[in-house]
């Protein structure tokens, strides 16, 4: 039976919420964000109750990690499998069956020729380290590109490639050295004042033309790190072209194309990962997130003949966890049986539901997205295209306070990331809160 969401019954948050809040904020470090009092008791699918008894809708799966739902029960039931087996072995230095099944499902997955190689890590932070670490080991090379609005986290390599806030890099370098950002394919706000598709893509073709005219040869170029799809950047869909054009020119130089798929990996898009939908081959493929359904498990995958360090140079305590390698397993076999198809077919119906509302509030500038990855950015004025950085924000908390969990990104871009277990029904209900939230901010009446 279905269970009905959302459904809020006290004020929010509730007395119960309110001293776990307090006691969050008396022991814990100031550096966390906290994007609305909401206190986890449970979840089931794609609704969650809060510790008062409040049912939400949840669109933002734990920003984007719980791709099978929450409690998913085929998931549940491998890591209780396996949490009676053993918890721990360190892959590093021993063996186990579920790390090795895992590496070869992960290799006959990964749309890339020839044979393929894995390592495990524990977060999406982690296996951005690992990919710069073989990099760098493989080429020898002293540069590596990537995007300005690009999120590939907050450990220190990670965060030299980073470059979505300002605040997310102030105070902490230096940096990585070598690494040389350029503006990535948001056609919606064109860093060069250009028009696609008369443009010619000029912004894939700015790092031979701008780029390598006055700062490097390619040569030198290790690797280009980019999101097939620009997650905290604002759910960003580049023109297919402009990773067809820097893939051109990255094979032409010897340089790795390394596509970060933590954020819109995982069936998330409509296919396994995002990069499929544009037509080009990676070198090096970065997973995380919905990889094990909400257990800490990222994974490196790069052709063969690129993963050409010796033992012992890089190695991990932790990563491919035996719990976290069967919850993966069970995630891969559901993305497998029909969830990745679901997310393309109710990514189709809320992203047109949107469409339809744009016709009502100005407020809406543009819709993009593919799959269950879909941002919506606000704008005061659709002519200048001036961000509506408050609005953004109003709406996601008017939006739980109607018991619908969704996040923001970017600028000025609310963002849809559900699990892809979500059905029509949920689907339609978030888009009624949608709309409901935006006649309240907009002073419209229903």
């Amino acid at each position: 039976m279905a269970i009905e969401a959302p459904d809020i019954r006290t004020a929010l948050p509730g007395k119960i919420a309110r001293q776990v809040i307090a006691k969050d904020r008396r022991y814990t470090s100031s550096s966390y964000i906290k994007e609305y009092p909401f206190v986890i008791a449970r979840g089931k699918g794609a609704v969650v109750e809060d510790v008062d008894g409040n049912r939400f809708l949840d669109f933002m799966a734990g920003i984007a990690v719980n791709a099978t739902g929450h409690s998913h029960p085929r998931v549940v039931r491998a890591v209780k499998r396996q949490a009676e087996r053993f918890f721990h072995m360190c892959a590093s230095d021993f063996y186990y069956e579920s790390f090795a099944r895992l590496a070869e499902r992960l290799t006959r997955m990964t749309p890339m020729e020839g044979e393929k190689s894995v390592f495990f890590t524990n977060s999406g932070a982690e296996a951005v380290e690992t990919a710069i670490k073989l990099v760098r080991y493989h080429t020898k090379r002293p540069y590596i590109i990537a995007f300005l609005g690009s999120f590939h986290g907050r450990t220190m390599g990670a965060l030299s490639l980073t470059a979505s806030k300002a605040k997310q890099r102030s105070f902490f370098s230096s940096f990585l050295p070598g690494v040389h950002h350029i503006p990535y394919g948001y056609c919606y706000r064109c860093p060069y004042n250009l028009t696609y598709p008369k443009c010619g893509v000029h912004c894939a073709e700015a790092l031979e033309t701008v780029v390598c005219r006055n700062l490097m040869n390619p040569r030198e170029i290790g690797a280009i790190f980019i999101e097939p799809v620009q997650g905290e950047g604002g759910y960003i869909v580049p023109p297919r072209e402009f990773h067809a054009k820097l893939k051109a020119f990255a094979e032409k130089n010897g340089i790795l194309y390394v596509v970060d798929e933590v954020q819109a990996g995982m069936g998330r898009t409509g296919k396994f990962l995002s990069v499929e939908h544009f037509g080009v081959e990676p070198d090096v493929v970065i997973m995380a997130k919905g990889l094990a359904s909400g257990l800490p498990l990222g994974a490196v995958v790069a052709k063969k003949k690129y993963m050409t360090w010796k033992a012992g140079t890089h190695g991990s305590t932790f990563g491919g966890n035996p719990l976290a390698c069967e919850a993966s397993l069970e995630t891969l076999a559901l993305l497998e049986e029909g969830l990745t198809a679901n997310a393309a077919r109710m990514g189709k119906r809320l992203i047109g539901r949107i469409r339809k509302m744009a016709k009502e509030f100005p407020l809406i500038g543009d819709i993009r997205g593919l799959g269950l990855m879909i941002g919506v950015e606000l704008v005061r004025d659709r002519e200048t295209r001036e961000p509506a950085v408050k609005e953004a924000h109003d709406v996601v908390q008017a939006a739980f306070e109607r018991g619908l969990l969704i996040l923001s990104c970017g600028e000025s871009t609310v963002r849809f990331c559900p699990p892809l277990v979500v059905n029509a029904r949920e689907v339609d209900t978030a888009a009624e809160i949608f709309g409901a939230v935006l006649r309240d901010i907009t002073g419209r009446k229903g």
